[in-house]
């Protein structure tokens, strides 16, 4: 299946182009801004995020921040606290620590060149080629998922990107690609981004809406879901989590900042034990144990089979782990991982 390639489609930016101005998205909020600021935070919430579920979180979170000063300046924890519940909490702690490397770095404002974004935390070549991109008209390549998919199957290129050199091969025809005049360069990547969200999908290609189908390799060939080819796969893990639900007699909770490093690292969440009898262990004062339902909570790389235990105490009684009584008013503003929350608010 796999091929030198030769020839570069004809025509392929300026179909992609033209297409993006009639049929791509046009009112995300997000789009139509050459603020740097508001680019690159949709960009590092949608790293593995669906569009819906940035939606609610982006408005709410430019009302609290809305330049990169702001959260430069405002506490990790906060940051975290209005991140709860998108997951994958190292991109809010790589956000915060950018904002205060463009203030101190930069003067508070982005960089205007790919090659100086991506030595930002949290910025990749594809993120910082995306901000250059839209914000300042730089030739710069992405290269997410979504547009490997695309460029793939439109170059009908068959080797494993899961192999260093093919994926270097990949980042240089998507360069070739980019169009000319740089000023196409906004509508282009959105493009890109567009395609790869609504009609080249993973599981279906739906060729009959596409710009590029008549240049298109994997269509020619009658096998577009051949590619992208990958063969190294994640591999997963799991982990059983003993969880302390710790209530007093006001209603307050027991809740543990969790270490810097590790699982749901820098949030507050309820304490954490590896066996029943360590939990049990930590507050021999609290009430007769009730022992929740457990399930199973799935990360991109692990699944974590939770255990939560409820226990009641009167103060000034105190589980014997590292932690705090939070009030019930409070837990909700802060940084809780996803299924404590949920837990929670049960």
């Amino acid at each position: 299946m796999s091929k030198v390639i030769t020839t570069l489609p004809e025509g392929f930016a300026h179909r992609m182009v033209d297409w993006q101005r009639l049929h791509g998205r046009q009112s995300l909020p997000w789009q139509n801004t050459r603020d740097p600021y508001r680019v690159w935070l949709s960009e590092i919430m949608l790293q593995q995020t669906q569009v819906s579920t940035v939606l609610d979180y982006f408005p709410r979170f430019l009302g609290r921040f809305p330049d990169v000063a702001a959260l430069a300046a405002a506490p990790q924890d906060d940051v975290l606290a209005l991140w709860s519940g998108l997951g994958y909490y190292s991109r809010a702690r790589n956000l915060h620590k950018c904002a205060q490397e463009v203030m101190g770095r930069f003067g508070g404002t982005f960089p205007r060149r790919a090659e100086d974004l991506q030595t930002l935390p949290g910025i990749g070549r594809s993120t910082a080629a995306a901000i250059a991109a839209f914000c300042f008209d730089e030739r710069a390549a992405i290269l997410d998922g979504n547009v490997k998919r695309v460029l793939t199957r439109v170059l009908g290129y068959g080797e494993d990107l899961a192999v260093a050199k093919n994926e270097k091969a990949l980042w240089a025809l998507a360069q070739d690609l980019l169009p000319e005049p740089a000023t196409n360069m906004p509508r282009y990547t959105q493009a890109l981004m567009d395609l790869g969200a609504t009609v080249c999908l993973p599981r279906k290609a739906q060729c009959q809406a596409c710009p590029v189908s008549t240049v298109c390799q994997a269509q020619a060939q009658g096998e577009p879901l051949a590619y992208p080819v990958k063969t190294r796969k994640l591999k997963r893990s799991s982990a059983t989590l003993w969880l302390l639900w710790a209530v007093n007699a006001q209603g307050q909770v027991w809740l543990q900042k969790r270490p810097d490093t590790g699982i749901w690292a820098g949030l507050f969440s309820l304490p954490v034990f590896e066996t029943e009898a360590q939990l049990l262990a930590a507050w021999s004062q609290g009430a007769q144990p009730e022992f929740i339902t457990p399930w199973k909570h799935v990360l991109t790389h692990r699944d974590l089979h939770l255990h939560p235990v409820r226990m009641t105490g009167s103060a000034p009684s105190a589980p014997s782990c590292e932690g705090q009584w939070v009030d019930a008013q409070a837990w909700p503003t802060l940084g809780l991982p996803a299924p404590i929350r949920t837990l929670l608010a049960s």
